[in-house]
């Protein structure tokens, strides 16, 4: 088919049908052609307004000024962080819309402690785009992002089994099929791995729900053949559950992690997918596949759960990897009320691990993200090549390691001096840099890593032989990475990553972000302006390579009404799985099946009777 047939309308739609049998050549010509029309235009798409600063009042301490996006229309505005009743605010004022102001960081002390940790990346020497607008508008990615990616996601359909109140989008939402063919992921997969220094390791499949897609095994062997190391596929596990050999073959494809939506142990906390994860865990356990849960936490919805979440991780810990917290982003346009309603930061969630888990989890066991960077900064210096380095925002996520013993949870600063020993790294690095011999530096690790680690507060199973030592060592000195898999095995990995929405956007996160989509026309837009600004990025790009409801029914001979999932409540609360799971944890017998029935049809899912 040529080129020269497909032509770009006005509101930067394509036929797609007419292309999606077209070869990658073909594909990469269009994808550069409608991405100038694509591109966010001042003026229409956006305004500046940077000459306003915010007012201060009585009682408020500025962190720093920032730029941020109007919620009302887009445009960049000035804004401050600023302190106040021992929380972080952000506010900003619109000549057209107002003043906003957001709750950003539940805790002052937190925030202080965490910012110590920023460290800037390098970005990339090989970006897709010049730089031509302010960010967050010239997404693509630019020289001027400060971080490389570190994980990608794909988006492989917006069609969904469910529609989830808080979801991102899907398809009956947005009023089009998005599904790229085969040809079309592996240019989104080949411009994925352009960047440098540094190309992004890993991949995750995502949607809507990619597991409806019947050509998903071939996807992955693609993202394989493609370069990337670690595939993970999102997914909300219902397909997981009822069909065993999914996780098999999936696995033999290639995808390493499955990362599965988990918001609460109960059904009121989790009518998303409360009935069907146990039945996905033991499909996995058969395939040997790892998964990380990952709730979506809201305030008066599930916050009250977060413990028992991780106490569900730790009785899972043979299949379950981590815990991937992610508190809620406000998707829409929400009145300050309503969004008080819902919102909560990151400190916030950790103070209720740290309540919920009888101080056994603690609010100083948690690291920003970038705190991780003198290990990069050691291995780089150490064999000369450039590493993968966690340079993201300190405000964007948190992670801890803990360990499980007789009962009781160890976090691993139990057992381990962090900063002692990132401090110690930095300074090998810093050495190593200025040319000392890494065999005498290799040595003086071996030497010194017992010191920065009590092995009569470690878990009992890492004590034997100091087995916790050497599998560091083999980590940091000899690179083997089948003793950080050994590591992952041994803990349960928990996260915590909050993603901007319009009213707490602040730049200099958005230039930080270290995970990135790949859009259909081949740009790398970070998440939080691929999903914070749709109306630019995630729809703009979605709706101009998609089918309309008719196309699409038309070329499969399939109606978009039949993905709709339908729960058998009785026949999965009978199985021996479910009460296996859950029955530690919640009291089973207590909950009336006509409670079971009004959670899930209170989230949208129907329940039958077969």
């Amino acid at each position: 088919m040529a080129q020269k047939n497909v032509s770009v309308e006005e509101e930067f739609h394509i036929n797609y049908s007419r292309i999606a049998n077209l070869g990658i050549e073909e594909i990469s010509k269009i994808a550069e052609e409608v991405r100038a029309k694509l591109f966010p235009k001042p003026g229409v798409d956006y305004k500046i307004y940077l000459s306003k600063r915010p007012p201060l009042r009585e009682g408020e301490e500025l962190i720093t000024y920032t730029q941020s996006a109007c919620p009302e229309c887009n445009s960049l505005l000035t804004a401050a962080v600023f302190k106040r009743d021992g929380k972080v605010w952000i506010r900003k004022v619109c000549p057209e819309h107002g003043e906003f102001e957001e709750l950003y960081f539940g805790s002052v002390e937190m925030y202080e402690r965490y910012r110590k940790y920023q460290v800037d990346g390098r970005g990339n020497i090989i970006a897709h785009l010049p730089v031509t607008a302010p960010c967050p508008y010239n997404c693509g990615v630019c020289t001027r992002h400060r971080s490389h990616a570190a994980l990608i996601n794909v988006v492989l359909t917006n069609r969904c089994d469910l529609s989830c109140f808080y979801c991102f989008f899907y398809a009956k939402k947005s009023g089009y099929v998005y599904e790229p063919s085969l040809e079309h992921l592996r240019y989104m997969f080949r411009q994925a791995r352009l960047t440098e220094p540094v190309k992004p390791p890993a991949i995750q499949l995502t949607g809507g729900e990619p597991t409806l897609r019947e050509d998903l095994l071939d996807i992955i062997r693609i993202a394989k053949e493609e370069g990337f190391t670690h595939i993970q596929l999102n997914t909300n596990g219902i397909r997981l559950a009822f069909d065993p050999d999914l996780a098999v073959k999936v696995r033999q494809a290639g995808v390493n992690t499955v990362y599965m939506s988990f918001d609460g142990v109960s059904p009121f906390t989790n009518p998303k997918n409360h009935w069907e994860v146990p039945y996905a865990l033991d499909n996995l356990r058969k395939a040997k596949l790892g998964v990380v849960l990952v709730p979506t936490v809201i305030k008066h919805y599930n916050l009250s759960e977060v413990g028992k979440i991780i106490e569900f991780g730790l009785q899972n810990n043979d299949i379950v990897r981590g815990v991937n917290f992610q508190p809620v982003s406000i998707v829409g346009r929400m009145p300050r009320k309503e969004r008080d309603k819902e919102r909560v930061t990151i400190p916030d969630v950790i103070k209720k691990i740290e309540e919920q888990t009888n101080g056994q989890i603690r609010e100083e066991d948690w690291y920003p993200v970038p705190s991780v960077a003198p290990i990069s900064r050691f291995v780089e210096a150490l064999t000369g090549k450039p590493q993968l380095t966690l340079t993201t925002h300190f405000a964007c996520g948190a992670a801890t390691y803990v360990f499980q013993d007789d009962g009781e949870i160890i976090p691993i600063t139990r057992f381990v001096h962090v900063d002692e020993f990132f401090d110690y790294l930095d300074k090998k690095a810093e050495e190593l840099e200025k040319g000392k011999n890494k065999y005498i530096v290799m040595l003086d690790l071996l030497v010194n890593l017992r010191k920065f680690v009590d092995m009569s507060k470690a878990p009992r199973r890492l004590r034997e032989g100091n087995k916790l030592v050497k599998m560091f060592y083999k980590i940091f000195a000899r690179h083997d990475y089948s003793s950080l898999g050994e590591f992952h095995y041994n803990a349960l990995f928990l996260g915590m990553m909050h993603f901007q929405d319009l009213y707490n956007h602040d730049v200099a996160r958005v230039m930080r972000c270290d995970i990135h989509y790949i859009m259909p026309d081949g740009r790398q837009v970070p998440f939080c302006s691929f999903n914070v600004i749709p109306d630019l990025y995630r729809d703009r790009a979605q709706k101009a390579f998609s089918y309309s409801f008719e196309e699409w029914e038309k070329i499969t001979g399939k109606k978009l009404i039949a993905d709709h999932y339908k729960r058998n409540i009785k026949k999965l609360i009978s199985g021996e799985p479910y009460k296996r799971h859950y029955s530690k944890l919640i009291d089973i017998d207590s909950i009336p099946y006509e409670q079971h029935v009004l959670a899930s049809q209170r989230f949208g899912i129907p329940v039958i009777e077969e």
